[in-house]
């Protein structure tokens, strides 16, 4: 009776640690799909600050346009 007794517990705790290593393998798996998109997202966010600095330098060389055109013809209005 002591073997069997032995042996159910044995069985149990295989039971358990079967189930802690497949626990273990979901949350490594979810770890991994969470790294993945963290990356995505950061790969996103890197995209669009760099779009946002394209467009303050568009923004700074059309101002520098536009300041130089009035310039021209503050000084044309100026010489007539």
């Amino acid at each position: 009776m002591d073997r069997e007794l032995i042996i159910r517990q044995f069985d149990e705790i295989e039971q358990k640690v079967q189930g802690l290593i497949d626990t273990c393998k979901k949350y490594e798996a979810a770890n991994i799909e969470l790294r993945n998109n963290i990356e995505k997202l950061e790969a996103e966010v890197q995209i669009k600050i760099d779009s946002e600095n394209n467009y303050e330098q568009e923004k700074i060389i059309i101002r520098s346009k536009i300041d130089g055109l009035i310039s021209k013809l503050d000084n044309l209005e100026i010489n007539q």
